[in-house]
């Protein structure tokens, strides 16, 4: 096998061909990632920050090379925590049965003095221990009164039914309750206003109105003993929830102070060091150490090996992609060889505008890219290569950060998604809109999600707007190059090839109009039929368009073009009628050559009769002259068989 054949041709053995066919392509891998890792070579330099002391003048402003958080102080912290634990309100449940237990309580409770009332004081008094209720000797006496049990059962029974029931908190003052409660039940969480409750001292006051009106102050005071011995609260502190919400309140406080940007200042010169920026500048040495930047001045063995195994990892995820689920580009060694190339210019350019100060990030020729291998292949591939370095333009250290990676993505991404808005090249203006609006409308959601200075926005969507118009001018004059290099006729080149104005076709519907006719009708089918099998529609219905074109130059030969006239080939001989219909063939090879026609459509000519044989004349010919005097290479297409499914 010749080292073409296996560089790309599917491997049917581990060596050579295994080895040389996928060795090829790792090659090309290694060779991008050492071109990204030799043109951005790992940078771990930075400011010395140590040296600092307060009440010191900086010489000279310090700005922050990476992004870092300030830490708030351990009391700063507590204290912060503290406040935030505070303003979570007590959150309460409510009881249903407090008001029927106060009142089995309060039963019960005068049930056992009625049996003690045959007995002595001893026996009162001992009932009211039991209870904790301290009487006095004159309460104890007005309880033997049955009147007064009467009338303090009645009215404690009638705060227990009605006031209760209603809300009695668990709040000594209700200026510790605020505007309302929060209550947490299994019906959810509501609010309840303060209002409409009753702390214990309104319960008891309350209680107290529903004595006669004649009742004595001894019998309030047996009243109040006993509600607050024997009350029930209705609404009563949920500590579980509330201490749920303190934990999460706490935890929710920010343990730092605010984020330094990269490129803002931690020190200026001129001015004294406080406090407040050796804080600053302790955050900052702890997070250069913590990247392992602190006191490095240059970049060695091991920075580069990491930086290039960054590289080989993240663009061997796209080859990988490509071996796994598009086995047509990775078998290909032209198409590969092709999409190398694209990475590679990508990437110098990348290093070119790294270089070069006025250049900014928002040219960087994604969409060149991006649009050239949508147009060749197709968008799905084109997005995913958009991914692939948008990531990677993102791990540079020139262009490290979220927004030029979005910017990045959302450029290839919309390039590789305009394709299916744009027909032909005529329209190349489409691409440009397509590309420009999207990287202006990223532009500006970045601005307004930051609010930065407006001053930079004009100018990063004029620089994307240049990026469009010259990726996409570049793309299409491209695109020629890049079909003869890889074999492939683009959906556009076919579109343009489908106008009916073309010289060809203009020139078969004019001179063969029952020949235009039937190929308009035919590649309708074809179109509709090549669809359905999953070969590309467009090529069956171009190619279809051409495939009898050689029959323009004798038109009267065929049926299609006779319209019920004298067939000439009743005065021909068989086998000169068959050179005819065979001539067709060679002149429509011939015009397709002379008119430049892609050879994918050339080669629905010469193979849509394949090798078959012209059956009609080959069957008079046998007739008039005899099997011995017939040779039937005569009567046999050229072809070759048709090579593709189209």
């Amino acid at each position: 096998m010749t080292l073409w054949r296996m560089l790309s041709s599917p491997p049917e053995r581990l060596w050579p061909e295994a080895i040389v066919h996928h060795g090829a392509r790792v090659l090309m891998l290694a060779g991008l990632a050492l071109l990204v890792t030799v043109g951005f070579p790992p940078n771990p330099r930075v400011a010395d920050v140590s040296g600092y002391e307060a009440g010191v003048v900086a010489t000279e402003d310090l700005i922050a090379e990476v992004e870092f958080a300030v830490p708030k102080s351990a009391a700063e912290l507590e204290r912060d925590r503290a406040t935030a634990v505070a303003a979570v309100p007590m959150i309460y449940r409510y009881r249903p049965e407090a008001g029927d237990s106060t009142a089995d309580a309060l039963n019960r409770f005068f049930a056992t003095v009625e049996d003690t009332l045959g007995a002595d004081l001893a026996a009162l008094d001992s009932v009211l221990a039991a209870e904790n209720i301290a009487a006095t000797p004159a309460l104890v006496e007005m309880l033997r009164d049955a009147a007064v049990r009467e009338e303090v059962l009645r009215a404690a029974l009638r705060a227990a039914r009605e006031l209760i029931p209603a809300g009695v908190v668990d709040a000594t003052t209700r200026d510790n309750l605020g505007d309302r409660i929060t209550v947490l039940d299994e019906g959810g969480e509501r609010f309840v206003s303060a209002a409409e409750l009753l702390t214990a001292t309104d319960l008891y006051n309350r209680s107290a109105a529903l004595l006669p009106e004649d009742a004595s102050p001894e019998a309030t005071e047996i009243l109040r003993l006993l509600l607050i011995r024997f009350r029930e609260f209705s609404y009563v502190p949920n500590q579980q929830a509330t201490a749920a919400r303190r934990t999460a309140a706490r935890q929710s406080v920010a343990t730092t102070r605010g984020n330094v940007l990269t490129g803002e200042a931690i020190l200026r010169a001129n001015q004294q060091v406080t406090d407040e920026d050796l804080v600053r500048l302790r955050a900052y040495e702890e997070q250069l150490r913590t990247l392992g930047l602190l006191g490095a001045t240059a970049t060695g063995f091991l920075p580069s090996l990491g930086a290039y195994l960054l590289q080989v990892l993240l663009l061997g995820m796209l080859w990988i992609v490509l071996w796994a689920y598009r086995g047509e580009v990775y078998t290909n060694f032209r198409w590969m060889t092709l999409l190398a190339l694209l990475l590679a210019t990508y990437f110098a350019s990348a290093i070119v505008i790294s270089r070069v100060a006025i250049f900014p990030p928002e040219l960087l020729p994604i969409a060149f890219v991006t649009l050239s291998v949508a147009v060749v292949w197709d968008g799905r591939l084109a997005l995913m290569l958009a991914l692939v370095l948008a990531v990677v333009t993102a791990s540079l250290t020139p262009f490290q950060g979220a927004d030029v990676m979005v910017t990045t993505m959302v450029g290839g991404g919309a390039a590789a998604l305009a394709v299916g808005v744009v027909r032909r090249r005529s329209q190349s203006w489409t691409f440009i809109a397509v590309i420009a609006g999207s990287y202006a409308f990223v532009t500006l959601s970045l601005w307004l999600s930051r609010m930065q200075p407006s001053a930079g926005v004009l100018p990063s969507i004029g620089w994307t707007t240049g990026n469009a118009i010259v990726s996409a001018g570049l793309a299409l004059l491209f695109v020629p190059a890049f079909e003869w290099f890889t074999g492939i006729t683009t959906d556009q080149t076919l579109l343009e090839f489908a106008d009916p104005n073309r010289t060809l076709l203009k020139r078969l519907s004019m001179e063969a109009p029952g020949t235009y006719a039937h190929t308009v009708n035919v590649a309708n089918l074809a179109e509709a039929a090549g669809t359905a099998i999953g070969a590309n529609g467009l090529l069956c219905r171009v190619g279809t368009y051409y495939h009898d074109v050689g029959k323009v130059l004798e038109p009267q030969y065929f049926i299609e073009n006779q319209h019920g006239g004298v067939n000439p080939h009743d005065r021909l001989d068989p086998a000169i009628s068959a050179a005819i219909l065979r001539r067709h063939v060679v002149e429509g090879l011939r015009l397709a050559r002379q008119e430049k026609l892609p050879a994918a459509i050339s080669a629905f000519i010469a193979e849509h009769h394949g090798t078959q044989r012209i059956g009609y004349f080959y069957g008079k010919g046998l007739e008039q002259a005899g099997v011995e005097n017939v040779d039937e290479r005569d009567f046999l297409y050229a072809g070759p068989k048709p090579q593709s499914r189209e």
